[in-house]
C-alpha cells in the first residue's frame, strides 16, 4: 500500500472516530476530542491530495525534508480563497484545537456544534469531490447528525457557574462564533440546530398534537407564525435532477435507467426515473419530503434535501434495477411493458 492510500485510510478512521466519540452520551471531552480527531482527519485527507497534484516531496519542510507541513499550511496551499466559508469553518476548528483545549465546558458543545456539524459535511463532499470516495458507505448518512446536551445558555447562568475568568472566554466564544454565523450565513460555514414546528392536517406526518381550548389547564397557543414549509422544500424537480445525477456520477455506481430511449442517456437519471420515486415513496404526500404550492388551478411541487438523499440511497442498494424494479411495483404497469407518457410525466 503507498503512503498516499495509507493517509485516506488514516484519514477515514480519524474522522470515524471523530463522529463516534463525539456522539457517546458518556465521554465528557467530547469537544476537545472531536476537535482534535477532525482536525487529524483534514490534515491526512489534504496532504493525501497535495501528494497525488505534487508529489510526495510537495508535504515537507523545504528546509526541514524530515518534517510535514502543518495542516494550516495544507488549508492554505489547498483552499486559496480565504474568504470561502468552508475554509474559515475549518480555521475556527483549528483554532479551537490549539489554543482553547484548556478552557472548554460542556457549554461548547452548543456553542460550536453548527461548525462542527457544517464541517462533517464539508469533509464527506471534499472527500468525494477529491477522491470519488464515498464516506456514508461506511458509516451511513444516519450517523452524521451530532448529538448536543441543551442547557440554559444565558450570560448570568454561565457567570453563575464558572469562575470569572472561565465565564469570560465562554461568553467570549459564543460571542465571537454567534458573530460570524450571522455574517456568514452559509452552511459550509455553520449549520444551526434548531427544533422548527408547524401545523399539518395530516395526523399521519404528525410528531405530537394539540387542541386549543380556552378551559384547559395546560392550552396551547401560536407563538410564532406558520413555518414556511416552502423554504424546508426549495428544490423543483430540474434541480433534484442535476443534485441525483452529480451525486451519481461523483459515488461512481453503475446506474442504469433502462428505459432510456437514447442509448447515450442510459445512465442519467430522468424525470421518468424521478417520477416513479416520487410515485412509489407518496413523496407528494409527504411535507417532510414536497411541499405543494395549490393556490393555481395546477399545483406546483418542490422537494427537499431529505428527499433527495432517500432516492440516492435506494439508488445505491441496487443501481442497474432500481428502475426496472419500481416500473414492475407501478400497479397501472405490467412487467416487460413499454411505459407510456415518461416524455410528459410532470412531478
Amino acid at each position: 500500500m503507498d503512503i498516499m492510500q495509507r493517509l485516506l485510510d488514516k484519514s477515514q478512521e480519524a474522522f470515524i472516530v471523530g463522529i463516534e466519540l463525539y456522539n457517546k452520551p458518556t465521554i465528557h471531552y467530547r469537544v476537545e476530542g472531536f476537535s482534535f480527531f477532525i482536525c487529524n482527519a483534514w490534515e491526512l485527507l489534504l496532504k493525501a491530495y497535495l501528494m497525488q497534484k505534487d508529489g510526495e516531496e510537495s508535504i515537507y519542510y523545504k528546509d526541514k525534508p524530515d518534517r510535514t507541513i502543518s495542516l494550516e499550511n495544507c488549508i492554505q496551499r489547498v483552499f486559496t480563497n480565504d474568504k470561502d466559508p468552508m475554509r474559515k469553518n475549518l480555521e475556527q476548528i483549528v483554532e479551537l484545537r490549539n489554543t482553547s483545549t484548556h478552557f472548554v465546558t460542556e457549554e461548547y458543545e452548543q456553542i460550536y456544534v453548527p461548525l462542527f456539524q457544517a464541517n462533517v459535511l464539508n469533509y464527506i463532499n471534499t472527500l468525494l469531490r477529491l477522491f470519488g470516495i464515498d464516506i456514508t458507505e461506511k458509516l451511513g448518512n444516519n450517523f452524521l447528525t451530532l448529538s448536543v446536551k441543551m442547557s440554559d445558555l444565558t450570560e448570568d447562568s454561565i457567570r453563575a457557574r464558572y469562575p470569572r475568568q472561565v465565564a469570560e472566554h465562554i461568553l467570549n466564544a459564543m460571542g465571537k462564533v454567534g458573530r460570524e454565523i450571522a455574517k456568514e450565513e452559509n452552511v459550509k460555514f455553520a449549520i444551526s440546530v434548531r427544533h422548527d414546528f408547524y401545523i399539518t392536517k395530516d395526523a399521519k406526518t404528525a410528531a405530537a398534537s394539540f387542541s386549543i381550548t380556552k378551559d384547559a389547564g395546560q392550552a396551547a397557543f401560536i407563538l410564532k407564525e406558520r413555518h414556511d414549509m416552502q423554504n424546508e422544500c426549495p428544490y423543483r424537480m430540474k434541480r433534484c435532477l442535476d443534485i441525483i445525477n452529480k451525486r451519481i456520477r461523483k459515488s461512481g455506481v453503475n446506474f442504469i435507467n433502462p428505459y432510456a430511449q437514447d442509448e447515450g442517456k442510459r445512465h442519467r437519471f430522468n424525470r421518468f426515473c424521478f417520477d416513479l420515486f416520487v410515485k412509489f415513496y407518496q413523496l407528494k404526500k409527504n411535507e417532510r419530503y414536497c411541499y405543494v404550492y395549490s393556490r393555481n388551478q395546477n399545483p406546483t411541487y418542490s422537494y427537499s434535501m431529505a428527499a433527495i438523499e432517500l432516492i440516492l440511497e435506494q439508488i445505491k442498494k441496487d443501481p442497474e434495477h432500481i428502475i426496472q424494479d419500481l416500473r414492475d411495483k407501478q400497479p397501472e404497469n405490467k412487467k416487460g411493458s413499454q411505459p407510456q407518457g415518461q416524455r410528459n410525466s410532470k412531478p
